[in-house]
């Protein structure tokens, strides 16, 4: 957040007020070009009810602009001594052009006083390397694994019923997530499980702002600090109760079932539709979608297999919601529902294609080229461009996991569900052989760590 204190009196506030809009209407508003990605606002001090306000954070000149996250400008106070704060002073923010080259040297961004709001109605790629895509999804891919977490925290859904799932869905995260810190996330959730959540705990008898909270200070942000965003880019419907959430998670699955090996599609395709049935808050689709998985009699042998199911699937979902949506006039008219992938972008998918009597498209799939379609846009081409390695990905959670059983003042020493390890190792061999090791070490260390303490005592 940015905020500026001025006084409504003070000439060279009026004078600098335009300036300061003119960065605002970047971040904030229905015509952003970045929506939240920055909080700006104003607080008047000559306003008595900001006075004390004010006076916290030692406001001596006008304009006097601080930068930090929007949360500390609640609870805490500042003042220019302090050698230690998330709150900065804005010490180089007199025009506008100056105040966004401040802002872009924090975050280490490149926005413009130009750029203007993205528009959806371009976003099919004119082929399926454009690596601004490749951004544009990975960025909505981590909103929505975000996103979803959140959901299941705040509406209590981590049961004993429900516990189990949840963790073999993680499992596949760790593994296979297109995104590197949605993937190092989800290990240090998993490790940290059964300290939140154990397998006798039922988290509808927790008070859920604590435990978001608890998960909160151990860094548990499943994809980053900085997600959610709150925004969407490539799934960013025409309105706001349109596409985002629900496009962001169907993007992901597609990403985990063409990543997968052969040995994985069953344990997937199980994990994949528990997830839905157990945290999928839309009820109706909840249930439709567990019907079609239900009505599956023989599992699944290959990634191939797996991976045309989920996006035939997709397709009838598509194909019900376009008559619902033109019946009750509830889609998005820049973006209705359709059979996926269109002819534009992939021709060779194609066979033949009709049309039926009340204008719906049949299509003659050649799914011999479909797979290499889907296996090349949701892998590929979405797979994240700073893609670690496993060894890495370990290497850098047991570093991680080594401060915390060496923090003597910490009390969550690292640990993971036995089932989880054994999980990733049925899932991905390679993976789980190593996930094992690197937890196995965790436990020792963290067991080591407490003998020692007990020896001291």
């Amino acid at each position: 957040a940015v905020v500026e204190f001025f006084a409504h009196w003070c000439p060279a506030c009026r004078n600098y007020k335009p300036h300061y809009e003119k960065v605002a209407k970047l971040f904030n508003g229905p015509n952003a070009a970045h929506p939240g990605r920055i909080l700006m606002a104003r607080v008047d001090c000559a306003s008595k009810v900001n006075v004390d306000l004010c006076s916290r954070f030692s406001v001596d000149h006008y304009p006097f602009l601080l930068w930090g996250p929007p949360p500390k400008f609640a609870n805490t106070k500042w003042d220019r001594k302090q050698e230690k704060s998330d709150i900065k002073l804005i010490d180089d923010g007199r025009t506008a052009e100056r105040l966004l080259m401040w802002i872009n040297k924090q975050l280490e961004s490149s926005f413009t006083l130009d750029d203007k709001k993205y528009e959806n109605e371009n976003m099919l790629p004119n082929s399926t390397s454009d690596p601004k895509q490749v951004v544009q999804a990975i960025y909505d891919v981590e909103e929505a694994t975000a996103h979803a977490l959140q959901i299941i925290l705040e509406h209590k859904m981590i049961k004993a019923d429900t516990r189990d799932s949840l963790i073999r869905f993680l499992q596949i995260l760790v593994a296979h997530h297109p995104s590197k810190r949605c993937r190092r996330g989800s290990a240090e959730l998993l490790i940290n499980f059964d300290d939140h959540w154990p397998s006798n705990l039922s988290l509808s008898s927790q008070d859920s702002s604590k435990l978001l909270e608890s998960v909160a200070a151990d860094n548990h942000k499943i994809c980053g600090k900085e997600v959610p965003r709150g925004y969407w880019i490539f799934c960013r419907g025409s309105k706001s109760e349109t596409r985002g959430f629900s496009c962001g998670l169907w993007v992901l699955l597609h990403s985990l079932t063409v990543q997968i090996g052969d040995g994985e599609s069953q344990s997937t395709f199980t994990s994949i539709c528990d997830f839905i049935h157990n945290f999928f808050i839309c009820e109706e689709c909840r249930k439709h979608f567990y019907d079609m998985c239900s009505s599956v009699s023989v599992p699944f042998k290959s990634a191939r297999d797996l991976s045309l199911w989920l996006w035939s699937t997709h397709n009838k979902v598509n194909e019900r919601l376009m008559k619902e949506e033109k019946d009750m006039g509830t889609g998005d008219p820049s973006f209705p529902k359709a059979i996926w992938p269109p002819k534009a972008l992939c021709p060779s998918c194609y066979r033949s294609s009709s049309r039926t009597s009340d204008g719906a498209l049949q299509v003659d799939w050649n799914e011999d080229e479909v797979f290499p379609f889907l296996v090349n846009y949701y892998g590929k081409t979405l797979v994240s461009s700073y893609k670690e390695t496993y060894m890495e990905s370990l290497q850098g959670r047991t570093q991680v996991g080594a401060a915390l059983a060496d923090d003597a003042s910490s009390s969550h020493a690292a640990r993971v569900p036995i089932g989880a390890a054994l999980g990733v190792a049925a899932a991905s061999c390679t993976f789980g052989a190593l996930a094992c090791f690197w937890r196995t070490q965790q436990k020792n260390r963290k067991y080591s760590y407490r003998l020692h303490s007990l020896k001291k005592i």
